[in-house]
């Protein structure tokens, strides 16, 4: 049986009917902004804080396009009569998102959580070159990475948290002490 003429078009015009009534699905990206899940890979931030200079990051990293310098530091014995002690201290800190392939291997071996996903995505840049962020620029990503889930309310604490919680609360009993007995002298001081 030969085709009938024209039926191809017909076709393609009730394609694109039931395709005009249809509501759209399409987000106009600048104006709108994508809703996205909070575990999204944007770009990687850095705590600054909280990096030792072990390496493992850069080790690890399969593309590695993670460069990092540092010196060592002599640190002043605490205590009288104690021993001097060295520690690492981070000179440069960089990724290159030009290379990187957003594994999160890097992430994921940070023993001291130095290291987290930002969802932020627009970085774009025009020079190749300007796609290696400094530990300026990942710092800046830091305050864009969104709060952890909350815990389990039937959890117990976390020992971090309860050892912190235990240090602050014996900090505060000392310093109301310190105060107390200041308060305590003065008065004594002046009614001599």
């Amino acid at each position: 049986m030969a085709p009938v003429p024209g039926s191809g078009l017909a076709k393609g015009l009730a394609v694109t009917l039931r395709t005009m009534t249809r509501k759209t699905v399409t987000e106009q990206y600048p104006d709108t902004q994508p809703d996205l899940p909070p575990r999204t890979r944007g770009v990687i931030g850095l705590f600054e804080e909280n990096c030792t200079v072990c390496m493992l990051c850069a080790r690890e990293c399969p593309d590695w396009c993670i460069y990092i310098d540092s010196h060592k530091e002599t640190v002043p014995a605490a205590a009288p009569g104690g021993r001097e002690r060295s520690r690492n201290v981070l000179d440069r800190f960089a990724i290159d998102f030009s290379l990187c392939m957003y594994c999160g291997i890097c992430i994921e071996v940070c023993p001291f959580d130095a290291l987290f996903w930002s969802p932020e995505f627009e970085y774009a840049e025009t020079d190749i070159r300007d796609l290696t962020h400094e530990r300026d620029k990942l710092r800046e990503w830091m305050w864009t990475v969104p709060a952890p889930p909350a815990l389990d309310p039937g959890a117990e604490e976390p020992k971090e948290v309860a050892a912190a919680r235990k240090t602050a609360e014996k900090l505060a009993a000392q310093q109301e002490a310190e105060r107390q007995e200041a308060a305590g002298t003065g008065t004594e001081e002046g009614d001599e």
